[in-house]
């Protein structure tokens, strides 16, 4: 056993704790005051460095090696909550009404807190170490926050890189790969307006827009067939579609609102979807005479990982649980991720670690109701991030630059 997984050990029950108190008081994004004092408190008791209040409810923390170094990594957890109402019934299971950590923010915060404590103090490195705790991963714009409020230049990084546990991957496995690893996250909307009418005894004096949209939705998946290159990926669905009442089943709509999200990992791909997504609609509106307008919302960007920090990523995780359990060809993903707005700006690498999966095959996804963090991946969360110090920071970087 080396003396971090012995520490490890030790303290793995304080860090579950931790993550279940977090768990169990979940915030919104730029609403994690809770979160963020706790974090800034612990790492304060830890002697690290700690400014608060990045991005509004960021925190950073900085610990510099005992021997002097030119580079400085960033490592970087989310910390908020889904809106979301938990049926875990876990005794540690959510106290706030329609909120939820239903994505393993908690477990993110928690295992790189877990990192810290150990990092500071085992200071045998040479450089320095921003430990980034982001608000609103969430829709909410943490990422773009932490940046406007001048997140690099304050904490200047030469490589950064993310975590994000899986569900469905074995229990502390990793995985990542070089290239476009998560989709451009985008929403679309399009409302149409026409004349509505009686739609039982007079529907030819009706411009019908329901049935304009049917058409819409249906020539949706011909912008992915036929303007989407076949070895592109994108995906369009529709999310929402409302328009009429259901205490009026015989009138056709004056006005039906449908939308959506988009996914692409290409700037190039990601223009088209949004322009056929508009041009679409006018045509579709145009040929049954009614009126279309479209909105196209660019969220989150893609997130492509540089491959000299997947290579760092790979030894790491590696080094962390054996590199049988380690795949650095991992199969993208369509989800999207706002650590995408940090990596385009600094070279970095997200990586996946696994959260577990029933013997039968099964597991609980993210984003539902009876989600929950699996605490047995802490210690192996941890172990990456001291991991990636080493790589970066002490002679595992040097080996890998000589190569």
């Amino acid at each position: 056993m080396t003396k971090l997984d012995d520490w490890l050990d030790r303290h793995h029950a304080a860090f579950t704790a931790i993550r279940r108190d977090i768990h169990a008081h979940p915030e919104l994004g730029l609403e994690e005051h809770r979160t963020a004092k706790l974090v800034a408190d612990s790492l304060r008791e830890w002697g690290v460095e700690v400014t608060e209040n990045v991005g509004q409810t960021g925190v950073v923390g900085v610990i510099r090696g005992s021997r002097p170094g030119p580079r400085a990594i960033g490592l970087r957890a989310d910390m908020d909550c889904l809106a979301l109402e938990e049926t875990t019934n876990l005794p540690y299971s959510s106290r706030t009404p329609g909120r939820m950590h239903a994505c393993g923010h908690d477990g993110h915060t928690t295992m790189l807190l877990a990192a810290a404590r150990y990092l500071a103090e085992n200071r045998d490195f040479a450089g320095t170490v921003n430990l980034i705790f982001q608000p609103a991963e969430e829709g909410r714009g943490g990422a773009n926050a932490m940046l406007a409020d001048g997140l690099f230049e304050r904490f200047p990084c030469d490589a950064i890189y993310g975590l994000h546990n899986t569900p469905g991957m074995p229990t502390s496995s990793f995985g990542t790969t070089v290239g476009p690893f998560l989709a451009a996250a985008d929403s679309w909307k399009v409302t149409f307006h026409g004349v509505g009418g009686h739609g039982g005894s007079q529907p030819h004096r009706s411009t019908d827009i329901t049935y304009a949209q049917a058409h819409f939705v249906l020539g949706l998946q011909g912008i992915i067939g036929r303007n989407v290159a076949p070895l592109d990926t994108a995906v369009i669905s529709v999310g929402y579609i409302h328009g009429g009442d259901a205490d009026a089943s015989n009138v056709i709509p004056s006005e039906l609102v449908i939308g959506g999200t988009a996914r692409t990992y290409s700037q190039e791909v990601r223009d088209t979807v949004e322009r056929r997504i508009a041009e679409l609609a006018a045509a579709t509106a145009l040929a049954w005479g009614c009126q279309a307008e479209a909105y196209y919302h660019r969220g989150t960007s893609p997130l492509v990982n540089e491959a000299e920090q997947v290579k760092v990523a790979v030894a790491a995780a590696s080094a962390a649980v054996g590199s049988e359990h380690v795949n650095g060809q991992l199969r993208p993903g369509t989800g999207g991720e706002d650590f995408a707005e940090m990596m385009l700006v600094r070279p970095g690498a997200f990586m996946r670690i696994g959260n577990g999966v029933n013997p039968d095959g099964s597991f609980v996804g993210l984003h539902t109701p009876l989600y929950d963090f699996n605490d047995e991946i802490i210690p192996a969360g941890a172990r990456y991030w001291v991991g990636l110090v080493e790589q970066e920071l002490g002679q595992g970087w040097q080996a890998i630059a000589a190569e």
